[in-house]
């Protein structure tokens, strides 16, 4: 996926000069805006974390702390997460979704179906020396049923390499005799063949399972299981189909009808800009009558919504 992204590291990139045009951009009355987005959204997150170093180096003061005292509201949220590395990003993620009251499950299945296993595990890794608590226990804690289940099983970041060519046919059955063509449902089987099976072999799997039962897994999904444990085996497969189709859908629905999620358009900008957004972009404009550009434009204002077009990148038109 590298070089997907519509960021993309600074030319010339000269980390005091940065700091310093952020610097005079905060201070004495007033801010400059127009500079703060313009440099923060032209600038890869690791530079962007030399900028911060500099900036206290320079300036005995606290980059982020700044911004946060000389910018508000949804824009604040947007500049703060750039400012943040990206595995810091999903460990805070996951933190705010699981304490205080109420669960964020949709944050959850967000961050747990798309990251790979390789990230699931720095996460675990980065969430421990941050809180000093356990992501898994604490997840258990706060959830429960067959979506505990599973969110326990994608975390545990072991699904089997490559294709089991010798399992497709026989996952395919499995799926089938566990849903459709019982009453009532096996949901442990959908949760193991997910959750451990590998995205390529998934593929394969819905491709048979399609033969067998003349019916998309989706629509199966759908209809067999219900709340947080359907939505997670949905985003799985949506995930192993194509990741940035599934973030394409998800920006879609953040902002189709009345109202805006501004949370989960400000997460998926934030934490793919840099990864996929060409390819989740495309994606848009192949599933849905507008592009994302067009989208943004009219569901936001003012400065979060300059720096989200520049995030965005261009129109596709």
């Amino acid at each position: 996926m590298a070089g997907r992204g519509t960021v993309k590291p600074h030319p010339g990139f000269k980390a005091s000069d940065d700091a310093a045009a952020l610097n005079k951009a905060m201070k004495g009355l007033g801010t400059d805006e127009d500079t703060i987005i313009q440099l923060l959204t032209a600038r890869s997150n690791s530079q962007r974390q030399e900028i911060k170093a500099t900036y206290k180096t320079l300036f005995g003061k606290d980059l982020v702390g700044d911004l946060k005292s000389e910018l508000g509201g949804k824009f604040e949220t947007l500049m703060v997460g750039l400012m943040t590395s990206p595995l810091a990003y999903d460990v805070e993620l996951l933190r705010n979704a699981i304490k205080g009251a109420g669960t964020d499950e949709k944050v959850l299945i967000e961050v747990l179906a798309s990251r790979t296993a390789k990230q699931v595990r720095e996460i675990i890794a980065a969430y421990k020396q941050e809180y000093d608590d356990d992501l898994e226990e604490d997840i258990i804690g706060d959830t429960d049923g067959h979506f505990k289940r599973m969110l326990v099983i994608l975390l545990q970041a072991s699904r089997q390499q490559g294709v089991q060519e010798g399992n497709i046919e026989s996952d395919a059955q499995t799926l089938f005799a566990a849903g459709e063509a019982k009453y009532g449902t096996d949901e442990e089987q959908f949760i193991s063949i997910m959750g451990n099976r590998s995205a390529e072999h998934l593929r394969r799997v819905f491709q048979a399972y399609m033969k067998i039962s003349g019916f998309e897994i989706e629509e199966s999904i759908q209809r067999e299981t219900s709340g947080n444990l359907r939505d997670i085996l949905l985003a799985v497969v949506k995930c192993a189909r194509s990741v940035p189709a599934y973030f394409a859908e998800m920006l879609y629905s953040a902002m189709k009808g009345a109202g805006t999620d501004d949370q989960t358009l400000i997460r998926i900008m934030v934490s793919r800009s840099e990864v996929d957004m060409l390819d989740i972009r495309t994606e848009f404009r192949r599933m849905f009558a507008t592009s994302l550009h067009a989208m943004i434009k009219g569901d936001t204002s003012g400065d979060y919504r300059k720096a989200m077009l520049l995030l965005c990148g261009g129109d596709d038109a």
